[in-house]
């Protein structure tokens, strides 16, 4: 019993971060069945009648285009991020030459640079490279920095690594490469999560690049799309969050089915620098 009335200020802390996280996703959820001037009314009341009207408008807006391009650049740039971002940091972590910590540190630099200081020369390599307003031009930029954070997240797992696994390996005659993909990497599932779901987060949201790489209804992403709720002179409050409903689904369905495997792997990835 005592045990019980202790751990009561946990659940009531617990019950307010619950309520203060998730009252605002319902808000959006409930505006957005509501129309613009039910909204204006009465933007903190329950809807008066659940209207469709703001999804049907998302259909008419070519919503699911903009949806499609962002998962498309999502998916293909957090794949090439784990692959590449794994690969360079089985050398990091489980090789000994010279250069090993220079690289390493390099990857930390990497983070310390303000990413929309690039704009302007990504701007212009992508523009005489051919790639302007193209979904392959905001990949590349999307792919280089996240592979600073994801390099040493995968460094610091493999470091964790037993050694003993990659000795038995070479002592039944296995190449770094196969021992990388047969041994090393499948223990990287819960890095492999922490680096999909961080990355993908960032990548789904991200606005400036987008902005300025892309210049199509054709090659626009989800956050370009929404500027068309935004008239002159107002602003479809229910129709973007209509938008945002169905846009944060994707981020919610992939954390909540990784959620564990990201929280074990940021805490198994902080144990050494």
């Amino acid at each position: 019993m005592a045990k019980l009335i202790k751990g009561v200020p946990l659940y009531v802390l617990a019950i307010a971060i619950l309520i203060g996280t998730g009252l605002p996703f319902l808000i959006m959820v409930l505006t957005s069945f509501k129309t613009q001037m039910e909204f204006m009314t009465t933007p903190w009341s329950w809807p008066e009648s659940f209207s469709f009207r703001n999804y049907n408008l998302l259909v008419e807006m070519e919503f699911f285009g903009y949806f499609f391009n962002s998962l498309i650049v999502s998916v293909i740039s957090v794949f090439v991020v784990i692959i590449l971002a794994a690969m360079a940091s089985y050398p990091i972590a489980r090789l000994t030459f010279r250069l090993n910590r220079p690289i390493f540190l390099l990857f930390m630099i990497g983070l310390m640079i303000p990413i929309h200081t690039t704009l302007v020369p990504i701007f212009i390599l992508t523009n005489k490279v051919g790639l302007y307003d193209s979904l392959i031009g905001l990949i590349g930029p999307y792919i280089a920095f996240a592979l600073p954070i994801s390099v040493i997240i995968f460094t610091q797992f493999m470091k964790e690594i037993p050694k003993e696994l990659e000795e038995s390996a070479k002592i039944d005659g296995c190449s770094h490469l196969r021992l990388f993909w047969n041994i090393i990497f499948p223990l990287l599932t819960p890095a492999v999560a922490t680096v999909a779901i961080y990355n993908f987060i960032h990548i789904w949201n991200e606005f400036i690049f987008a902005l300025v790489l892309t210049n199509s209804d054709r090659t626009a992403t989800l956050p370009i799309g929404l500027r068309e709720f935004y008239g002159e002179f107002s602003v479809n409050v229910p129709g973007i969050m209509a938008a945002l409903t169905l846009g944060s689904l994707p981020l919610l369905l992939v954390y909540f089915v990784a959620q564990e495997r990201i929280v074990t792997g940021l805490a198994a990835g902080s144990v050494k620098g």
